[in-house]
């Protein structure tokens, strides 16, 4: 067996025993590829720009996929996010790295054997190095790689939020965030507000306004070399003036004390934008010791996703009861607070149009008012482009799909939908997965065959018991005993709510499109519709069925016809 063939057999059985993406070899160089030029290309905009391209979550979920396709295929890469962030002056101390923490059973995995631990909230803001000589900050520099660092030290006589003056005349090198001052801003609510980027923005300038320097302020997470004990280094802080270390610190015990502070961050009014929360303990090795990756001593737990990074599995075209196309994007599940979502609306044609997101492509989804998912950008395109079916332009209308025929099933039951909901007949216990079994076993063709259905023969069909198909029959007959003004809503005709509807369908339908002008909320393109809808072929033959059926209203339809 050539080796090539081998090997493709190698990474189609990882992919499959590891949920990983069956791909050929050259299809997973290729993402692989792409994904690893777009968050290089996210890293130098940040580090070196001060521009984020992307949320913080999304670009730690495509990092994570980056390295996780790398193992599904054995690709090896190395890739430096700081590689354009370093800077030519060295840090007196080294900042260290930090793991990201995924749950709370990773949080009790990381605390197990360790005493003195302390959480406090993960501002999100800039990395910096502070040095004070005598009392007085002389140095600021940037975090670069954790190692050398951009001297942003011309920005000191404008940040009248940073400490300038200690009260006692120290030298002093600490380390914290330069973060956005916002006033009661409450992370679960507010989300990010690009806070860390406008920021780092801000101080990848030659100068800053004063304006400007006063939105910016301090939050130290460390002294490197001062005390030992986390709880007096904090003390020791406050009296230098710096007591939100302090303020926003506790003592932690367990992984569940942990979950609760988390949450508690999350929620709570605080004056910067967090991301999560991080976790010390007591125990560390001296300064001179610090390495820039992250050590064992120092972990992050970040707070539950605003925006997921989904892969798209299929476009789907859904037709509404007015031949409205919406896209749907069908999505391989992802997590978003309590939500596992699977589809994401587009909301136009013309989006999708402009958009053109296909299978394969990698999209960041969020929950607008933290229950319906959005869809916020696209990440990053597939490198192969899957053909999708689209519906061709002016196939459907409002006056399409009155049957169940071949491409109009799913118009036909977002009329079956309409009919029976509020809007129309109020028919409980009838949706669209009830319309779609009777429409799919061919008991139901037309908007009035269920009229027709018994108890008996829809405890025949799949799905449905005996108990479930007396409460069918009990809504449809429900449904036909409806007055007529319901029955016409739920057929779709487009006459405005408030108007009053008199007559029956035999006046209605014989009026023309200067009559229904001249009745009061009725323009010109809506009298129109209303004589297009009383006279289209299909509409006519099902208010034929509907006065066979003896429903109020549509009786003189049938005797009109027979004259």
């Amino acid at each position: 067996m050539p080796l090539l063939l081998l090997f493709l057999l190698f990474l189609s059985f990882n992919a499959q025993a590891d949920g990983c993406p069956v791909w050929s070899a050259e299809r997973a160089h290729a993402e692989v590829t792409s994904l690893r030029a777009t968050v290089l290309q996210w890293d130098d905009h940040y580090h070196r720009l001060g521009k984020s391209l992307v949320p913080d979550e999304v670009y730690d979920q495509s990092r994570q996929r980056l390295l996780h396709l790398q193992r599904c295929f054995a690709l090896e890469g190395e890739l430096d996010s700081l590689a354009s962030a370093r800077g030519p002056i060295a840090h007196p101390v080294r900042h260290t790295g930090v793991d990201k923490l995924p749950d709370e059973q990773a949080v009790s995995r990381w605390m197990a054997g360790k005493t003195g631990v302390w959480l406090q909230p993960k501002v999100d803001g800039v990395a910096v190095t502070l040095v004070y000589r005598q009392g007085r900050l002389v140095q600021l520099l940037s975090r670069g790689d954790g190692t050398q660092g951009h001297d942003w030290s011309r920005h000191i006589a404008v940040l009248e939020n940073v400490n300038r003056h200690l009260p006692s005349p120290l030298d002093l090198i600490l380390q914290g965030e330069l973060y956005m001052r916002l006033g009661d801003h409450v992370q679960a609510q507010a989300g990010s507000v690009n806070a860390r980027s406008t920021v780092a923005g801000l101080l990848a300038r030659k100068q800053l306004g004063r304006e400007q320097g006063a939105e910016i302020a301090l939050f130290v997470w460390d002294w490197p070399q001062g005390p030992t004990d986390q709880g007096e280094r904090m003390a020791r802080l406050a009296a230098l003036g710096f007591p939100d270390s302090q303020r926003y610190s506790v003592a932690i015990n367990s992984a569940v004390e942990a979950a609760h502070w988390r949450m508690h961050w999350y929620r709570t009014a605080l004056p910067f934008a967090t991301d999560g929360v991080i976790l010390r303990q007591n125990a560390r090795p001296p300064a001179e010791r610090w390495q820039s990756n992250a050590p064992y001593w120092i972990a992050a737990w970040k707070y539950p996703f605003t925006q997921a990074l989904a892969e798209v599995r299929d476009v789907h075209f859904r037709i509404g009861r007015t031949g409205r196309i919406t896209p749907i994007l069908k999505l391989l599940p992802v997590q978003l607070d309590d939500r596992r979502v699977g589809q994401v609306s587009l909301g136009s044609l013309a989006r999708w149009q402009a958009l053109d997101i296909r299978p394969g492509d990698q999209v960041a989804i969020s929950l607008a008012g933290l229950t319906i998912p959005r869809f916020e950008q696209v990440v990053l395109r597939a490198t192969e482009r899957d053909s999708v079916t689209v519906p061709a332009p002016g196939q459907y209308s409002a006056l399409t799909c009155w049957q169940a025929s071949e491409g109009c099933e799913e118009q036909f039951i977002a009329r079956l939908t309409w009919l029976s909901g509020k809007q129309g007949l109020a028919m409980p216990g009838t949706g669209p997965g009830t319309w779609r079994r009777l429409v799919q076993s061919g008991q139901v063709t037309s908007l009035a065959d269920w009229l027709a259905l018994d108890a008996e023969r829809l405890a025949q069909l799949p799905g449905i018991n005996g108990t479930r198909a007396r409460r069918l029959q009990r809504s449809f007959e429900a449904g036909r005993t409806r007055p007529f003004a319901r029955w016409i809503s739920g057929l779709g005709a487009p006459i405005p709510r408030d108007l009053p509807l008199d007559g029956d369908w035999v006046s209605l339908a014989s009026r023309s499109a200067a009559q229904w002008q001249a009745l009061p909320g009725i323009g010109a393109t809506r009298a129109s519709q209303l004589q297009a809808f009383f006279a289209a072929e299909h509409v006519q033959e099902l208010a034929r069925q509907l006065s066979a059926n003896g429903i109020q209203g549509f009786q003189a339809a049938a005797a009109r016809e027979r004259q």
